[in-house]
């Protein structure tokens, strides 16, 4: 089987309803088709109804989900709520893990959850500069991946996509070398063959991930997408990563 690349642009808190459907259609108009090629946009919750079978080639995502079906729990979303709306979750990202004090246990609880009601969780990954700096970069991603993984069938795995996101280099503009995000990635797919014998699931790199290095990253032997932040809320920016997936898929 050839490569497969998932790009996808987690929007964070940007972009009202209204901005987000100009976005998606215009972003829809940059791209073809292609076999291998996945495309899917994190726009804010205000946004999902509006962005709603808007685009069939940008898959939609949620950036966040509580783990109950439903109860006093002001503020929250539900995994039922988004059915219909979102086809993927992200789970685990290190915005939620450091500003909003979730730990491993929450992320496996909203990963199964995300399962259990027909989502596909993307599972964020990732070490701080300290844990960099002192070489604890593999037991950090061990760890989280051990927990967060918990309790997951063998035959649900291909439905989960990791994300592998250094927080020294999200929103930084310092991004890991191609060389050291593909030795993480290659430990985390060992990791996960190990757990999961046969898998295919897809691991992407997120980063300050732009498009002068994305060409470079998606050649890797390990990775198998990206998760962009910033140059994914201009249509031009992340149209040109997409077209560095494009170009390694020959299409």
């Amino acid at each position: 089987m050839g490569r497969e690349y998932v790009i996808a642009g987690n929007w964070k808190m940007f972009k009202t309803a209204a901005e987000s459907r100009e976005f998606i259609q215009a972003l829809a108009g940059e791209f073809p088709d292609a076999p291998g090629l996945t495309v899917v946009v994190f726009p804010p919750f205000t946004s999902l109804e509006a962005v709603r079978g808007l685009a069939a080639r940008v898959h939609i995502g949620a950036q966040n989900l509580f783990h109950e079906e439903k109860g006093a729990f002001t503020g929250e979303v539900s995994p039922l709520m988004l059915h219909g709306l979102a086809e993927y979750v992200l789970v685990g990202h290190s915005e939620r893990r450091e500003l909003f004090h979730e730990n491993d246990e929450d992320v496996n609880k909203k990963l199964l959850a995300a399962l259990k009601f027909g989502l596909l969780p993307v599972l964020c990954v990732g070490e701080t500069l300290p844990e960099r700096e002192g070489g604890r970069t593999l037991d950090k991603i061990r760890n989280q991946l051990e927990k967060a993984l918990a309790g997951v069938d063998g035959g649900e795995a291909d439905k989960i996509t990791v994300a592998y996101e250094p927080i020294w280099a999200i929103g930084t503009g310092r991004n890991a070398t191609p060389g050291q995000a593909q030795e993480v990635h290659r430990f985390i797919r060992l990791q996960l063959q190990e757990k999961f014998p046969g898998n295919r699931i897809k691991i992407l790199y997120g980063g300050s991930v732009k498009p002068e290095n994305s060409l470079e990253l998606l050649s890797q032997d390990d990775i198998s997408g990206v998760l962009v932040g910033g140059a994914s809320l201009k249509v031009d920016q992340f149209s040109a990563i997409i077209h560095s997936g494009l170009k390694l898929l020959g299409a």
